[in-house]
């Protein structure tokens, strides 16, 4: 797939599940001057309501409009929009892809409401690998001076062990090390690789997987110059001391590796999607029903994850 991008086009921001609190994050935009154009890809109704309860101002905030198929009541999801919710990423995508925008940064959906639509949905980094043609990609949440990988994503915890293979655990990590060379400056990056059972498997009394699968993968990478460390035991592995020098951790499970980081950066984590032709960033936080229309929703994780679209963007030009 052939990307076309510049920094100077604008970055595009879709705004989310429209009863979450995803619309007035992103009228929060407005607050801030930023070095390059953002849009907001929306309902510019909904938007506009949104601002008046919430008394914000929107300011000269450019917006593009995606009609709503029902009203949305802040706080009550509505199954009827969810392919409202689709058709914004799938407007973004393809801006991305022409080089329309330089970046797109999606603020939360909810991933039941549109199951209950009847589409099969079990998240962006899924939705936009499929959408690209890209066979494999990396999610990668970022805060509080972590850069967390997951070597699985949104699986039952009883399949993640099959998940988990050397060929899948090698491409991920080559995804990894690449990007973080190409998208965060990083030369030769230090990667720490959790195991997947307690103790990293107290070899081989808990559990073979680090036996059978991680370590041949983590030897056979670093015989081409890679700096990889483990397996190491999860609940170790992000201790102070272990951490130092490292520039990213790679978590064999979703919350084996996302606990830690929401405990560190709920407000202000964000989620990096790697191994796609475009760049995609993301809020590291739901939708947030109760406090939509409120007005006590933080936007700190949407503006951290506009700063990394452009801080990425940058380097790809």
């Amino acid at each position: 797939m052939k990307i076309v991008s510049k920094t100077s086009n604008p970055i595009v921001v879709t705004s989310g599940e429209p009863a979450g609190i995803g619309p007035e994050l992103c009228l929060q935009l407005a607050s801030r001057a930023w070095p390059v154009p953002l849009v907001v890809l929306g309902d510019r109704d909904l938007l506009v309501s949104r601002a008046r309860i919430l008394g914000l101002d929107m300011g000269a905030l450019d917006i593009l409009h995606l009609p709503l198929a029902a009203p949305a009541i802040a706080g009550q999801p509505n199954a009827a929009n969810a392919n409202y919710v689709l058709q914004m990423l799938d407007r973004a995508l393809a801006g991305c892809v022409s080089g329309e925008f330089s970046a797109m940064v999606t603020a939360p959906v909810h991933k039941s409401i549109i199951n209950d639509a009847g589409i099969s949905f079990t998240g962006h980094t899924e939705y936009l690998a499929r959408h690209t043609g890209t066979s494999r990609v990396v999610m990668l949440l970022a805060g509080a001076g972590l850069r967390v990988a997951l070597a699985t994503t949104h699986l039952a915890l009883k399949d993640v062990p099959t998940a988990i293979t050397q060929a899948g655990l090698e491409a991920t990590l080559r995804i990894l090390h690449n990007d973080l060379q190409n998208k965060f400056g990083i030369t030769r990056p230090r990667i720490l690789v959790a195991g997947l059972n307690p103790h990293a498997g107290e070899g081989g009394h808990m559990g073979r997987e680090e036996i059978d699968v991680i370590i041949p993968v983590l030897n056979r990478l670093r015989t081409e110059g890679m700096q990889l460390v483990g397996p190491l035991p999860a609940d170790t592995l992000f201790t102070k001391n272990v951490l130092a020098g490292s520039d990213a951790q790679l978590a064999m499970y979703h919350d084996q590796g996302l606990a830690v980081l929401k405990y560190a950066a709920f407000d202000e984590g964000i989620n990096v999607t790697l191994g796609l032709p475009i760049i995609r960033t993301s809020v590291d936080h739901g939708t947030a029903l109760d406090l939509a229309g409120t007005g006590r929703a933080s936007a700190s994780s949407l503006f951290a994850a506009v700063d990394a679209a452009i801080h990425i963007a940058r380097r790809r030009i």
